[in-house]
Formats: C-alpha cells, structure tokens, sequence
C-alpha cells in the first residue's frame, strides 16, 4: 500500500496534541501512522486514493476526534521523493544562510508570475502544486508568508525543505 504524507496548516502544540492527532487519522482507517515534528506532519498508509479525497477524509476525521479540522494536503512519499531528488533550488544562488522553504498548494491555484522578491525572500519558482521559496531570516520575520498568501491564497501550507526530506523518509 501506498505511504502519504498530510500536511496540516496551522497546527502547533498549543493546538493540537499529537497523540490526538494520530488518534484521528487511525480511527479514520488509516494505517502505520505517525506524527512529525509537533507541526501538523501526518505520515500514514492506506490504499491508493487521490490526494483530494484523503484531504476530505482526514478532515472529517479531525472534525470527528478534535471538534475542529485544520486545512490538509496530501502527498504521495513518492513525489515527495522525487521532489527531493530533482533538487529544487540547484539552478538558483541560493546564499547558503538562507532558508529553503516548500509551499504545498492545491491543484487549482493560480497561477503566478515569478520570481517574487520583498525583504531577502524571493518565491523562486512553482512547479506543478508546489512553490520554492528561499529567505534569508532577519528582523522583519517571515515576509515570504505574506507574499505566499497574497500571491497563492490562504489555502497553502509551507514547510522548510528539511522537514519535507524528514516526512520523505518517516
């Protein structure tokens, strides 16, 4: 069976408990699952499905188990993988301080014209449901979120491309 990854927006400790979490995703018949990183990461086996209908069934399933639900996309480990593999960010200068950032969109974003640069964070590129952002952390904070959400809407959910190689391999 296949391995999926469910990126959860706005999850954190303050918010959700992920002992619970995992709890929803295994009453909703999801197998071998397990919580990253205390962010909304949900790794989890189950049969072959599209992506959107296991977003629909995981959240039902927190709004089941938590009384809320949190926006979820979901991705095959495998593209994940091969996301990895591709090597995102080896045709930009990325200065090596900067923060490599993946930004998971629906299906029917729109479209964008790119690059995007504001304050050291420059949105690089969009290839097919995903976005590559690089940033420089300083004073101001995230800007790239703003830029994201203004340029993508609100319904995106960004992890840092570490987190991303740890849900890969999890």
């Amino acid at each position: 069976m296949p391995r999926f990854v469910a990126f959860l927006r706005g999850v954190s400790p303050q918010n959700c408990r992920m002992p619970d979490l995992k709890r929803c995703f295994e009453a909703a018949g999801f197998d071998d699952v397990k919580t990253l990183l205390s962010s909304g990461n949900v790794v989890f086996t189950t049969r072959a499905a599209s992506a959107t209908a296991l977003e629909r069934k995981a959240e039902r399933a927190m709004e089941s188990g938590l009384g809320r639900s949190f926006g979820t996309i979901v991705r095959p480990v495998d593209a994940l993988q091969a996301l990895l593999d591709a090597d995102p960010f080896a045709s930009f200068r990325v200065p090596p301080a900067a923060k490599r950032v993946v930004t998971f969109l629906r299906e029917d974003a729109p479209a964008v014209a790119l690059p995007i640069e504001r304050d050291g964070a420059r949105i690089l590129a969009r290839v097919g449901a995903e976005v590559f952002t690089a940033y420089v952390p300083n004073e101001k904070g995230p800007v790239f979120m703003t830029q994201l959400e203004r340029a993508f809407g609100k319904d995106i959910t960004t992890r840092t491309l570490d987190t991303v190689r740890k849900c890969a391999v999890a």
